[in-house]
């Protein structure tokens, strides 16, 4: 879509999948878009309703955690949008992990017993429960890829204090714990997940989207740990059937690499994944909306005008 413009605009960003408005410099407007990314790289072509099964999922779940902890959501004008308070973000990921899977995985199998700062026990095998959720942060990098770092060199950076972090802690175990209960009612593990967070004033808040499929990953409940006995690898809910395509077809970022064609087949497959996966873990049907740019700014506009700053606005 184009770049739109709105009254009291100070910025505009366009991220990998997302455009960001800032409005007085107060507020956020987010415009999911059908791009998607992998390995840091954007894919060059859009999937059909992408960003309205993100967008939704995402409010669902911030809705879903609000009394554990306050987010940054206040409107959701259209089904790709979301509306809510700019925050100065903390420059770290709080990455919960409640198996050992993925980054956490190849590390352990590398031969190394800590991560981030946490020990880890000995004995364990691919996807194993930890006995309790470990938290293994990243630093957030404006450029190139986030960087482990352990509770003690965030304190000790000033990225943090030393009472920020035992909130930051606490939020992102409560809501690991809540994710995990909203999964298993969908027959899902909730394995690893990212959340991150930013202050208005003294306050902590909830920012950007939770337990989405890109940002999480999740395991199917049912003859789980019969494929744990057997060592067989876990079905899985992500975006990893996309990386799994990409790497099939040598790409993984690279220099020197190039994307694969992406067929109209293909495009319309991962459509139907990411519809999938939205009506596995909200359990609902999915119901596709089309919106063109001037309905989508008329959205915008009708939920601004009722900011304070906004009130002026004569909205049909």
């Amino acid at each position: 879509m184009k770049q739109l413009n709105f009254p009291g605009q100070t910025n505009f960003y366009k991220g990998k999948v997302r455009d960001v408005y800032t409005i007085f410099d107060k507020w956020l407007v987010m415009v999911s878009s059908d791009r998607i990314s992998a390995f840091d790289v954007v894919l060059p072509r859009p999937i059909p309703y992408k960003g309205q099964v993100l967008n939704q999922i995402a409010a669902f779940m911030l809705n879903a955690t609000k009394h554990l902890c306050p987010n940054w959501l206040t409107d959701i004008p259209a089904p790709n949008i979301s509306i809510g308070k700019k925050c100065n973000p903390f420059k770290i990921e709080m990455v919960v992990r409640g198996n050992l899977t993925g980054h956490a995985w190849r590390t352990y199998e590398s031969g190394k017993r800590e991560l981030c700062g946490v020990k880890l026990p000995g004995g364990m095998s691919e996807n194993d429960f930890f006995k309790t959720p470990v938290i293994t942060p990243s630093t957030k990098a404006s450029e190139g890829h986030d960087q482990d770092i352990s509770k003690e060199e965030i304190i000790s950076s000033g990225l943090t204090t030393k009472d920020e972090w035992k909130l930051l802690e606490e939020y992102s175990l409560k809501l690991f714990q809540r994710g995990k209960e909203i999964a298993a009612k969908r027959g899902l593990i909730l394995v690893d997940t990212k959340y991150e967070f930013g202050k208005i004033k003294n306050e902590i808040i909830l920012m950007d989207e939770i337990h989405t499929p890109d940002s999480s990953r999740y395991f199917y409940i049912d003859g789980f740990e019969e494929r744990q006995e057997k060592g067989e690898r876990q079905k899985q809910l992500s975006k990893e059937f996309v990386r799994e395509w990409l790497i099939a077809n040598n790409f993984m970022g690279k220099p020197g690499q190039q994307v694969p064609e992406m067929t109209d087949d293909w495009v319309n497959a991962i459509s139907r994944r990411y519809i999938e996966l939205y009506e596995i873990v909200i359990g609902e049907k999915f119901v596709p909306v089309s919106l063109n740019d001037d309905e989508i700014y008329n959205c915008i506009l009708k939920s601004l005008s009722q900011l304070p700053e906004l009130t002026y606005l004569k909205v049909e």
